[in-house]
């Protein structure tokens, strides 16, 4: 097994993945400020900006780079941000959603980082995400608990006020299997 997978946590189970094709492996951040805010990006649909939503940072692992590298290199590209604490794997969720004319089938694995750094600066954007990232907002626990936005992963309002009263889980959370 790599070793960039945490003790007891391998591949996810079949049950749920039926009808997925080989799935991208993503690195994705949850990052918090020193207020515990979370810093979401805004994204839609590139030819269609009224079909939006809202996303933490990360991406696609390139090459032989470790999903924690991943992580960190998408976090700088998105936002700009470096002065990151990554800490632990949270959550992982396997989801299957159209983009931009294709589908997406995706195993994430969202880290824990926090940072000090709140100004943003989308650097590093790919062309299809300077169609497509329409900023970056930094969020309260209780303004996303109140949101009206589509947010993903789903459940990412009540996942992120467990976090901040429990702390970090013991092993990753497996989450639903998310289709769009």
């Amino acid at each position: 097994m790599p070793a960039e997978v945490p003790q007891g946590l391998g591949e996810l189970p079949p049950e749920g993945r039926e009808g997925l094709g080989e799935l991208r492996r993503v690195a994705r951040v949850v990052l918090l400020d020193p207020r515990d805010r979370i810093l979401l990006l805004h994204g839609h649909e590139p030819g269609d900006p009224s079909d939006n939503w809202w996303f933490t940072p990360g991406g696609g692992v390139e090459g032989e780079e470790t999903r924690e590298e991943a992580a960190l290199r998408e976090l700088a590209e998105e936002t700009g941000i470096t002065d990151v604490e990554l800490g632990p794997v949270l959550w992982r969720r396997t989801c299957s959603f159209p983009f931009a004319g294709r589908r997406w089938d995706q195993d994430e694995w969202y880290y824990l980082a926090r940072t000090s750094q709140t100004a943003t600066e989308a650097l590093g954007l790919t062309e299809l995400e300077r169609r497509s990232v329409a900023g970056a907002r930094w969020w309260t626990c209780q303004e996303l608990l109140q949101a009206h936005e589509t947010v993903y992963p789903t459940r990412l309002a009540g996942l992120l006020r467990r976090l901040l009263d429990e702390g970090p889980p013991a092993r990753p959370e497996i989450l639903d299997t998310e289709i769009v």
